[in-house]
């Protein structure tokens, strides 16, 4: 025994139980280094997995980074956790993990896969440290589920921390600025949740975060844990969700991460043919071993319970779900059955979803799987994965493609605008314009709109009217809702500059009266994921370029009749089917000269007559502004 190491544990023989079978949860709370008194003494314990170690110190600046002075003790239930009380050491204090392994006597020098918090990087030691915070939002966490759930508007904008907002120097903004700017800029333009891309800590800020190291720890680039609470607090004063990016589909290689952390494959599969992800060169977890997933479960539980996360965005589903993806032939190997799926990671899934929907109430979590593998946002108890949402990735690539068209080839591709509908219901589906459609030589959202600058923005307003009215939650990344021109550069600044110019401008005032028409009309969102929702008035009229539906909620006095105009022609006397008699009242114009439109509306009192139209009953004339949704309900 080390005598600079105490012998000490916060392990019961209970957690080793869990922690084996995969069960264990809350491992955070008995891993890493952790702030104690023993006897009288304050210091830290210590505690890591490291089951092919020979031996394991503790190197920090505490010690001049010696290997040997500090050694762990190495439990005796064959657990592979190594272990011991340091006294003396105090929050602050730099730490890594050198590792002896049995493998040829190699030595790896580690961060913490539980430290709370990292140097910033370039540095990558750990950094003892604690969450005591004194949370201020109770109100929200008391009534989320009135927030969170699927009947609910759920308007998502979607932000990357280091290139939202830079100071006047061009350096990152804190977590503490952007509790003032973010969180007002996001309750002024009236999204419900704002979704973080990676927080957790990571080394290369061309990886956008999503090649995690410190999968417990808030990035310090933009300042300590606590400040990040404060962000997280201050959104829910605001009444504003908070969404998570969780990356458990792959981490990278780099040398103080967790690949081939104690001198073997322990987190990553040691099959390269499932270990190693060859599109991001990054290594794989391995989803069958128990103890990996306890580790990646308690990460989620930790920041749902820490850190009062609403939400939970899992990435790159579909790379976990399938065994030759980005794999030629050869290069995989089928499961037991035959088939590509992989079947660890389907587990896996269910026990994470299982895992977060029993522990929490009000939270959701939402899949970016990009393939039609089944049942992604059902209940694990009928088959299903058991994730609240799915992103829609088939509705975005067929949206955008129509919109990048001009106007004058449209009526020849509206069945990639009315596809969408014959499978909208087979999930809960988000409809995501997210970072990936504006990267790459893609362009920004408003850079692919078509024609000369009116007609760009008129296109651009046309589709977010498009997008509020389809059925499904909403999700915009963030650039998006002022019609930033060039495409997102995660190592500057939004062009912050465009709002002085009124087409920008419009565009956010669009977005803004978008967010509030989703929460204050209950047919946009009450049966939002029902085919109770939704009814087509036309969806044929490709030659003018119409379609027109009809949105409905719990009461028949709340249904929404909506009506896309795809053509900057005006349509006058334009005649549409209806259910009953009446009178129409415009709720919503995205031609508004507001939002810098043309201003087209109908000047006399819309009465619907007993003239049969469209399969209906009755029907009412109407003047189609160019490029436009137009939104009416019954008065």
């Amino acid at each position: 025994m080390n005598n600079n190491v105490q012998a000490y544990s916060l392990l019961t023989d209970f957690d080793i139980d869990l922690f084996k079978a995969g069960k264990h949860f809350r491992l955070y709370e008995k891993l890493g280094a952790h702030l104690i008194e023993v006897d009288g003494v304050k210091g830290v314990y210590f505690a890591v997995w490291a089951p092919s170690a020979r031996s394991v110190s503790v190197v920090g600046d505490f010690n001049y980074w010696i290997q040997g002075d500090h050694q762990l003790n190495v439990r005796w239930d064959s657990s592979g956790i190594w272990e011991g009380f340091i006294p003396g050491i105090d929050k602050g204090t730099t730490y890594k993990y050198k590792i002896q392994s049995n493998n040829e006597g190699l030595i790896t020098e580690k961060s913490d896969p539980f430290a709370l918090y990292c140097e910033h990087p370039p540095h990558t030691a750990s950094v003892v440290w604690d969450l005591d915070y004194k949370w201020k939002d109770k109100k929200w966490m008391d009534t989320r589920k009135d927030h969170n759930g699927l009947d609910k508007p759920y308007s998502v904008y979607e932000v990357h921390l280091g290139s939202w907002k830079r100071n006047a120097e061009g350096n990152f903004l804190t977590y503490l600025e952007f509790a003032e700017d973010l969180v007002n800029y996001v309750k002024e333009t009236g999204f419900t949740h704002i979704e973080f891309m990676p927080i957790m800590e990571f080394p290369y800020d061309p990886s956008w975060g999503y090649q995690l190291v410190g999968y417990f720890a808030p990035t310090s680039r933009f300042g300590k844990p606590q400040d990040f609470m404060v962000l997280v607090d201050k959104l829910h004063q605001a009444g504003i969700g908070v969404i998570l990016d969780w990356v458990p589909s792959h981490f990278p290689e780099d040398a103080h991460g967790l690949g081939f952390f104690d001198g073997s494959n322990l987190f990553e599969h040691p099959d390269r043919r499932k270990g190693y992800h060859p599109d991001w060169k990054s290594l794989v977890f391995n989803y069958g071993r128990n103890e990996v997933r306890s580790f990646l479960i308690s990460n989620a539980i930790f920041w749902l319970q820490n850190y009062h996360v609403d939400g939970l965005r899992v990435d790159a589903v579909a790379s976990m779900l399938y065994l030759d993806y980005s794999r030629e032939d050869g290069e995989w190997e089928p499961n037991i059955y035959g088939g590509r799926e992989n079947l660890d990671t389907i587990s896996f899934l269910k026990d994470f979803n299982e895992a977060v929907y029993s522990n929490f109430e009000g939270v959701q979590t939402i899949a970016e799987e990009s393939t039609s593998f089944p049942m992604v946002s059902r209940p694990t108890f009928v088959g299903g994965l058991g994730f609240g949402m799915k992103w829609m990735m088939g509705w975005m690539h067929d949206t955008l493609e129509y919109f990048k068209k001009d106007t004058v080839y449209r009526k020849y591709h509206q069945n990639e605008l009315t596809f969408s509908m014959t499978y909208t219901f087979s999930e809960n589906f988000m409809l995501p314009l997210s970072h990936d459609e504006v990267v790459y030589g893609k362009k920004s959202i408003a850079g692919r709109m078509p024609g000369d600058e009116w007609q760009k923005f008129a296109n651009l307003r046309l589709l977010y009217g498009y997008m509020f009215t389809h059925p499904g939650t909403k999700l915009l990344f963030m650039g998006s809702e002022f019609g930033q021109s060039s495409e997102w550069n995660f190592d500057g600044s939004l062009d912050w500059h465009l709002l002085q110019y009124n087409y920008h401008e419009g565009i956010k005032k669009t977005i803004t009266d978008l967010n509030a028409l989703y929460k204050t009309q209950p047919a946009l969102h009450e049966k939002q994921f029902s085919p109770e929702t939704f009814e087509w008035i036309n969806y044929s009229d490709h030659q003018n370029a119409v379609m027109s539906y009809i949105r409905k909620g719990h009461s028949p006095e709340d249904n929404l009749i909506v009506i896309c105009n795809f053509t900057q022609v005006t349509r006058e006397n334009y005649r549409i089917g209806l259910y009953k008699k009446g009178e129409l009242i415009a709720v919503f114009n995205s031609d508004a000269e507001i939002y810098g439109g043309s201003g087209v509306e109908n000047t006399t009192k819309l009465k619907v007559e007993a003239s049969p139209y469209d399969g209906r009953e009755y029907s009412i004339e109407l003047t189609l502004p160019p490029l436009s949704v137009t939104v009416y309900k019954f008065k």
